[in-house]
């Protein structure tokens, strides 16, 4: 049977022993080669001007392999502290008018709707423009955008349920009303194919399925679509000038024309050494395989809750889900705290469990989720003791 063995050897993760740890939407077990990171990162900090120039080398290398899996250029790859930042230096670059919208989904990731519902709170009553924030469904967005839509945003694969939407929709829809298209990867990068040029500006965090941490997030800048885009604020590093001494009474500072316009502070260089291992280790299988791998589980898993009378939130197709079981349902909280106890590491939030699903993972993993997941779930909403 497929996915009867883990696709990736279970050796290469920090998993403690006995633990079935289907939690990877929330956070995946770490590599044992990001001791070798940590390590690589001090030699080079401790190394003088030399040891920076291999710190950038690291950025380039990993911009490089981004690219290739992201179907955009290298120039265009950058990165921000985490996908809200990178939003929010979207959001600041852009000249807003009054009557201007942003179209979002009624369940999007905050870190996609608070830079503008923030902004448009704060401005209320002010001369300060800013958009309205307008929320839709996959069902209702085609009727809600207008001429006046300047930015659609939305994640490929929901953190909330698991359901993946057409990009390519999105994309006509954008173009209908010549707005931006901004995408969250987050949810799918690290085991589903990504084309970043489908939009205009496409982020994700790193310490999912890519096998990072936290500290770093990915941009990617279609400079293609947007050649004349340019940040509205800008520090030491996403400055043009290289190492010469800024003249700033000239009248003209000048920024960096490419993704890594996005860090106006150093990155992260620690998070972007462990991103490296991340990718070299997630290089050595195609995505399409370990997307089959992840989606034979997902698959299952809703086949049987279904047979147990558990109605998952996720859709079945596999086309329109990524790598998460999701199952709305009281007492979340404390089923997933029971789940813990039994060696089961699921993820609990906004009312719901959630089971998600990487190439460490196996079928033993979903018979064991089967095993104590249906009567905990029945205890609270059955009365079965």
């Amino acid at each position: 049977m497929a996915s009867s063995a883990p696709l990736f050897p279970q050796e290469a993760f920090h998993i403690p022993t006995g633990v079935t740890h289907v939690c990877a939407a929330g956070e995946t077990a770490p590599l044992r080669s990001c001791q070798d990171a940590l390590t690589d990162y001090l030699t080079d900090k401790s190394d003088g001007s030399g040891g920076r120039d291999r710190q950038g080398h690291q950025l380039d290398e990993v911009r490089r392999m981004v690219s290739e899996e992201w179907n955009v250029t290298p120039g265009d790859i950058g990165f921000c502290s985490s996908v809200a930042e990178g939003v929010c230096l979207v959001l600041e670059s852009l000249a807003w008018e009054e009557g201007d919208n942003v179209c979002v989904d009624a369940n999007e990731y905050p870190s996609l709707v608070a830079p503008f519902a923030v902004r448009a709170q704060r401005t209320r009553g002010t001369s300060t423009p800013a958009p309205q924030v307008r929320y839709t469904t996959p069902t209702t967005i085609e009727t809600t955008i207008d001429k006046r839509t300047k930015l659609i945003a939305v994640s490929y694969v929901s953190y909330l349920d698991g359901s993946r939407v057409n990009l390519a929709e999105y994309r006509h829809l954008a173009d209908s009303v010549g707005a931006m298209l901004v995408v969250d990867f987050t949810q799918a990068a690290g085991y589903l194919p990504v084309d970043a040029s489908i939009a205009d500006f496409a982020f994700s965090a790193c310490y999912k399925w890519l096998l990072g941490t936290t500290g770093t997030a990915l941009v990617s800048w279609n400079r293609a679509r947007q050649p004349k885009w340019t940040p509205g604020t800008a520090g030491w590093h996403s400055l043009a000038i290289g190492v010469a001494r800024p003249q700033w009474d000239s009248g003209d500072v000048s920024v960096r024309d490419d993704g890594l316009c996005f860090s106006r502070g150093n990155p992260g260089h620690l998070s972007i050494y462990i991103l490296r291992k991340g990718l070299e280790f997630l290089r050595q299988w195609k995505t399409s395989e370990i997307e089959t791998h992840v989606q034979t589980m997902t698959v299952r898993l809703l086949q049987e809750l279904k047979k147990e009378g558990v109605d998952p939130s996720t859709p079945e197709d596999p086309k329109k889900h990524g790598a998460s079981v999701t199952i709305d349902c009281n007492g979340a909280s404390s089923i997933v705290d029971e789940m813990s106890k039994a060696g089961i590491y699921a993820w609990n939030g906004r009312g719901r469990v959630r089971f998600s699903f990487h190439g460490y993972n196996s079928m033993q993993d979903v018979d064991r989720i089967l095993e104590v997941f249906p009567p905990l779930w029945r205890k609270f909403h059955c009365g079965e003791k």
